[in-house]
């Protein structure tokens, strides 16, 4: 017979900063764009089409792979920005560019065919929830009230 001589404890469930919340989702939206590009060489003719240089419909061109990267780079480098920029410019960092990769995402999917909608309709639904929880992460971000400052709260900054 075994007898506890201690208490359960609890998991510490610390908060956690809405930057690095910010990084996470935005890693996490990199991963599944990232793999959503993959995953659609598996297409049948999409190997074809990109060896006689077609993309999408659009000829393979430097213009064209600019753009792609492009649009790649900018939520790879929200990863480091979340991290890194002061809060106020953060919050609207993060505002802006989710805001405008929610159409970004949906546009994906012009032009497939019905028989693909449940591959575009789980990644693109995913993508949009991640950038949803940013628009809402950055939206409700913390706020602290500013201390007056002058001699008798002094003692308060230090």
């Amino acid at each position: 017979m075994t007898i506890r001589t201690k208490a359960p404890t609890l998991l510490d469930n610390r908060p956690v900063p809405v930057h690095a919340k910010l990084a996470a989702a935005w890693t996490s939206f990199m991963f599944l764009y990232i793999y959503v590009d993959y995953f659609h060489l598996h297409k049948p003719g999409v190997i074809d089409d990109l060896r006689a240089g077609v993309i999408f419909e659009f000829d393979t061109s430097p213009t064209l792979l600019t753009m792609m990267l492009a649009s790649v780079a900018i939520p790879a480098l929200m990863v480091m920005l979340s991290m890194t920029l002061p809060a106020r410019v953060n919050r609207a960092t993060n505002l802006v560019v989710a805001s405008l990769y929610i159409p970004y995402s949906v546009f994906n999917a012009v032009g497939e065919s019905w028989d693909w909608a449940p591959f575009y309709g789980l990644s693109i639904g995913i993508e949009v929830l991640l950038l949803a929880f940013i628009l809402r992460s950055a939206w409700t971000w913390p706020r602290t009230t500013a201390v007056p400052s002058g001699p008798a709260t002094s003692d308060l900054r230090q």
